[in-house]
């Protein structure tokens, strides 16, 4: 399999460096439920939220019922054991089925275990996989699949659009919990704060999961459509985005001392009952996000002289707590 590498935000490539080559070897939630709000509503609950007294972000999650918030499907959650602690990670099948299924069979079959951080560059990604110097075959999993850059609308998950523009799509906004865009046939993931993507070669379908990043700094948006975006991470950003930063080309760290080892990688679902994490997000299709969206929108808090209006779809928090 080849193990391949996003290249620097400088270059404005999605493109890759590539490791050795290694043998090859042989239940997915739904997203969100259909919003019930009719066509044209989004303007409408904006605009009745920028007439209601302005409630904090805080305010506004505390006073959100039940019935806006989802429960995070264990089957869909992968756990990564680091020295500092375990990071969540939330696979997206709605839009990358088959790299989300080949991650929980990776991981089930013990490939990930004693991979590494490899490469940790500023301000743009945090990456991991089998280094060279430490191959193991895949048994269970795949090496490659198919690109899963985007998807066609029909069936895709529900999209929430925001109003606002966007540099790269003719329109932004919410799907299945993840930042997304979609022109008129197309939709796919955004690559924002905290999303994560498989690398892969210079060929589009030379990924598969096997190597992983996470993005780490301003929105590299120029790779959306360029590389399958597989999730994003719920819980233990903290713990990536400190990561030393490699000197080496790219990133990368230029000896093995410079890693930091994974001891494991799990899927959530196979953990013990006592020992899973339960989470549940706030759905991008609820009447409390279209309020949370606008109200980082406006900004109306004291402090802000000059709320602009508008936001940027990679700016807009998506909440997760304790599920309850």
């Amino acid at each position: 399999m080849r193990t391949c590498l996003v290249l620097a935000a400088t270059v404005h490539l999605a493109i890759s460096g590539c490791a050795r080559p290694a043998p090859v070897a042989g239940a997915a939630s739904p997203g969100p439920a259909p919003s019930t709000a009719p066509a044209g509503s989004t303007a409408s609950a904006a605009s009745a939220a920028s007439a209601a007294p302005a409630l904090s972000p805080d305010e506004l999650l505390a006073r959100s019922p039940a019935a806006d918030w989802r429960a995070i499907d264990p089957e869909n959650m992968v756990y990564m054991d680091l020295p500092s602690g375990r990071v969540l990670i939330e696979l997206a099948p709605g839009h990358a089925p088959n790299h989300a299924a080949n991650i929980r069979a990776l991981a089930r079959e013990g490939y990930y275990d004693g991979a590494a951080i490899v490469r940790a560059q500023e301000n743009y990604v945090v990456q991991w996989g089998r280094p060279e110097d430490s191959p193991r075959p895949i048994r269970t999993g795949r090496a490659t699949l198919p690109a899963e850059f985007d998807r066609d609308r029909s069936g895709a998950p529900t999209f929430t659009p925001i109003p606002d523009s966007d540099t790269y799509a003719s329109e932004v906004g919410f799907s299945a919990g993840f930042p997304a865009a979609r022109d008129g046939q197309r939709v796919w993931l955004a690559h924002c704060y905290g999303m994560v993507g498989a690398g892969r070669d210079l060929a589009p379908d030379s990924g598969g999961g096997a190597e992983l990043y996470v993005v780490i700094g301003q929105a590299p948006r120029h790779l959306d459509r360029n590389v399958t975006l597989v999730g994003r991470v719920l819980q233990g950003m903290e713990l990536l985005s400190i990561m030393k930063r490699g000197t080496g080309d790219l990133g990368f760290y230029k000896t093995p001392a410079e890693r930091t080892p994974i001891q494991h990688i799990g899927v959530v679902a196979d953990l013990p009952e006592g020992q899973r994490v339960r989470l549940e997000a706030l759905r991008t299709d609820s009447p409390t996000f279209r309020a949370l969206v606008d109200s980082r929108r406006t900004r109306r808090e004291s402090w802000f002289v000059r709320p602009t209006g508008h936001i940027n779809v990679c700016n807009v928090p998506l909440p997760v707590r304790a599920r309850r």
